[in-house]
């Protein structure tokens, strides 16, 4: 048999090419940045040709790194599913599932009692992971993802919503003396911003003919459910999405200017790459997911 290359140095290379980040990939395999790159350099070597042009400390996959890329991709699939298969007897099926934290515990918890009792055989991973689409195929199988964005044509989406933008704040700010009247008087208060709906507030204001207002401030989360509780605290007017305020059940909270209705322009999609689909944990969840109108 041919000698082959260390599958730590293929797996840093497919990390670092799919992320597009040495850093990203690094945090992903939890390396050093340095030591990531070692690996990717022994790959190089062993090749005898360079699989990324270097450009002012950043790496870019060239022609030969993509080639690469495409063609080992789906062994390092298959030999993923092969050693799930044998670790688990052949007894279990297992997805190894990405998914937003707030779409899990409000959205996706609530129904896998019922995805158990159909299909008892199928067990989830589930990872909170911030590079979901770079990593599928490579440690994911599948994802739940906020995008606001066109989904890439090399994999398969379903969109499984479009919602609405909504201004969420404290009971109080319905009340005088502290009622909130007019979208122009959020210059005076903290605006709260999920750092993957950036656009949502730009959206909401453009909407109400507002586009340059400047809040007195601007906090940034990444967590939605901090960001509900924070706005429950009086520390800002969060702004989420209609089914984040709705499934919340939050009597402490409001939704701010009723009278708007403004299209969000985020997503939440389930994506795979279209070659997962042939294994059978990804079509039951799949299948179900659509069904369910999760």
């Amino acid at each position: 048999m041919r000698r082959l290359p260390p599958l730590t140095a293929l797996e840093a290379f497919v990390q670092v090419a799919r992320l597009g980040s040495v850093k990203a990939a690094a945090e992903e395999l939890a390396l050093s940045t340095p030591a990531l790159s070692r690996r990717v350099q022994a790959l190089e070597r062993f090749i005898g040709r360079p699989l990324f042009d270097r450009k002012h400390q950043a790496l870019e996959i060239n022609a030969e790194g993509q080639r690469l890329l495409d063609d080992i991709a789906p062994a390092l699939d298959s030999l993923a599913q092969a050693l799930e298969n044998i670790q688990s007897g052949g007894n279990q099926l297992r997805l190894r599932l990405a998914v937003l934290p707030l779409f899990a515990t409000q959205r996706l918890f609530p129904h896998l009692g019922a995805l158990r009792a159909l299909h008892p055989q199928l067990h989830i991973d589930i990872e909170t992971t911030p590079h979901a689409v770079a990593r599928l195929g490579e440690g994911l199988d599948a994802a739940i993802v906020l995008l606001a964005k066109d989904i890439d044509p090399a994999l398969y989406a379903h969109e499984l919503d479009h919602d609405e933008v909504y201004l969420i704040g404290r009971r109080e700010l319905l009340e005088p003396p502290h009622a909130l009247t007019s979208p122009q008087e959020l210059a005076q208060h903290t605006v709260l911003i999920h750092r993957d709906m950036a656009q949502s507030f730009d959206a909401w204001k453009e909407a109400v003919g507002i586009p340059d207002l400047q809040p007195l401030a601007i906090d940034n989360y990444d967590s939605g459910q901090l960001m509900l509780e924070a706005a429950a605290q009086g520390l800002g007017v969060a702004v989420m999405h209609a089914s984040h305020f709705n499934q919340s059940g939050d009597t402490r909270l409001v939704r701010l200017f009723p009278d708007t209705h403004v299209d969000s322009p985020y997503r939440y999609f389930f994506v795979c790459r279209p070659r997962a689909l042939q294994t059978r944990a990804v079509r039951i969840f799949r299948d179900w997911l659509v069904a369910a109108d999760i």
